[in-house]
């Protein structure tokens, strides 16, 4: 009786296997199956670059919309949706990166400026994602400084690092790290898609991909030495705005000139090309540095977007590309040329906004756009959302997924809270409130937290109509048309920076410049 009990079940072992082996083969034939059968839960793919402002993306209605080549973006944006007004609480790298995440304002995560670190005990999305079941990657830019935590693989570039023959540091070359060969965007690609050929099939995947491009200086791989080199490159109608009179501004930003200098005194760092301003006067000098600071950013984006395709194929080829979502933006804005400006830090349009796009075809119609305003504090809690994950009551941002599917909360804000905590002179200290047609900002100009050791600013003020000036072309702080909105802005501002937790009771000399606004 046993035996014959033995035969039956080896029997029907048989059968299973033989079973199983059909349908792999069937799989294999049919279906172009090359890995195990992949996580209910969606993969993420987030990558991000350094710098890359909406106005170089090709799709967000800039002058440059016609000059810029980058099919791949436009490509996830017209498979998912695009946000329109999604905002840096905080434009500059460092403490936007440790927005994103953490999911909190700098005055809570601790990172107001460049010079600051990230704890790395601090709870982040990685570090959740990790613990739920997640297989977690970093690769390229970090530039928090510490040992990236919540990540099973991480390979970073130290510091900014560099755009030709990168070092990169993982777990077991820190802090030294290893020189690899070719441009950084290229390499950095290199290694994301040899850690998803290597992953665990049976883990979904959270995937953090870095660019250092397009952060000064610009550069840009050979093979892109000639894009645009023909090309006359639109100006922004802001662009030769030399003196605070223009604008009604009271203090002069930083402007072009300085980069011209660079690019003088460094030709080999930016390009191949000599560059000189020798007997040029003013606007023949900002014409020129405009071209050619314009030409080599554009470059540069262009190695980013085709090795976004790269990874976009990838996804394709493995049969991905359904269950993974996957993000573009960039760490905060840029200016280019707009207000004679580079650079970023400052709350115009042109630094706080942040590109956006998101793929994700399970949830996400294609060619979506939102206009709903969105800050980096809510990335995090979206991408947990999204994964099931339970969002920690001390993130202080919110899931814009049901947004995403077209179903915005009514609760959903109607203005963001903003502050730049590094001080310079012709970059003060500040802090405002923006509303769909209005933006308040306050110059306080204190150095309270480090990174430059300015000494103290007048403090003052700038309004801006964005329905009728959406380009920020004149403060109108001190019409009479509008000091009842200004009233009430002044008021919603400080409610806010309640609301968020930002408090100033250890700065004495803030509580005097505080006093009484908003009442």
């Amino acid at each position: 009786m046993n035996s014959t009990i033995s035969i039956i079940k080896g029997e029907r072992n048989k059968f299973l296997i033989f079973g199983l082996t059909l349908t792999v083969s069937i799989c294999f034939l049919l279906a172009g199956c090359t890995n195990q059968p992949e996580p209910a839960q969606p993969n993420i793919l987030f990558i991000m670059s350094d710098d890359h402002t909406s106005q170089t993306w090709g799709i967000y209605g800039s002058i440059l919309d016609e000059t810029v080549r980058a099919p791949n973006i436009s490509r996830l944006s017209e498979e998912g949706a695009q946000l329109m007004n999604s905002f840096a609480t905080n434009s500059i790298c460092t403490p936007s990166r440790a927005t994103i995440l953490t999911g909190q304002y700098s005055h809570k995560n601790r990172v107001y400026t460049l010079s600051d670190r990230i704890d790395p005990e601090k709870q982040t999305f990685p570090t959740l994602f990790q613990q739920n079941g997640y297989q977690t990657g970093l690769i390229g830019k970090w530039h928090l400084k510490t040992r990236p935590s919540g990540f099973d693989y991480y390979n970073v570039l130290p510091g900014q690092g560099r755009y030709f023959d990168p070092i990169l540091r993982d777990s077991e070359t820190w802090p030294e790290g290893k020189a690899y060969e070719g441009f950084t965007a290229d390499v950095i690609t290199d290694h994301s898609i040899e850690w998803l050929e290597q992953r665990e099939n049976k883990k979904p995947f959270l995937l953090l991909t870095h660019f250092k491009a397009t952060h000064e200086p610009f550069n840009y791989p050979e093979r892109f030495d000639t894009l645009y080199a023909n090309t006359e490159i639109p100006e922004p109608e802001s662009l030769y705005n030399f003196y605070p009179e223009d604008t009604g501004r009271t203090f002069e930003g930083q402007v072009l000139e300085i980069l011209g200098r660079r690019f003088e005194a460094n030709p080999e760092r930016y390009s191949a090309d000599e560059f000189s301003l020798e007997g040029l006067n003013k606007k023949e000098a900002r014409h020129k540095t405009y071209q050619k600071f314009v030409k080599d950013f554009l470059r540069s984006g262009a190695a980013i977007d085709e090795n976004i395709g790269r990874l976009l194929d990838y996804l394709d080829e493995k049969g991905l590309a359904e269950n993974t979502i996957v993000i573009y933006t960039a760490d905060q804005g840029y200016f280019m040329g707009e207000h004679g400006l580079f650079d970023k830090r400052m709350m115009y349009e042109e630094s706080i906004r942040m590109p956006f796009v998101i793929r994700y075809p399970q949830e996400i119609k294609p060619d979506t756009k939102n206009e709903d305003i969105i800050l980096n504090t809510d990335f995090a809690p979206l991408l947990l959302d999204y994964a099931g994950i339970p969002i920690p009551e001390n993130m202080q941002g919110r899931s814009f997924r049901a947004n995403l599917a077209g179903q915005t909360p009514e609760a959903w804000r109607q203005q963001m809270y903003y502050r730049y905590w590094m001080h310079e002179e012709h970059r003060p200290a500040h802090l405002g409130i923006r509303t769909k047609h209005y933006k308040l900002i306050y110059f306080y100009g204190q150095n309270l937290e480090g990174g430059y050791a300015d000494g103290p600013t007048a403090p003052t003020w700038e309004f801006y109509d964005l329905k009728n000036d959406p380009k920020e072309l004149k403060n109108v702080y001190n019409s009479s048309e509008y000091q009842d909105e200004i009233k009430k802005l002044k008021k919603q501002m400080m409610q806010l920076k309640e609301q968020v937790g930002d408090s100033d009771e250890q700065y004495p000399v803030m509580d005097s410049l505080l006093r009484n606004i908003g009442e």
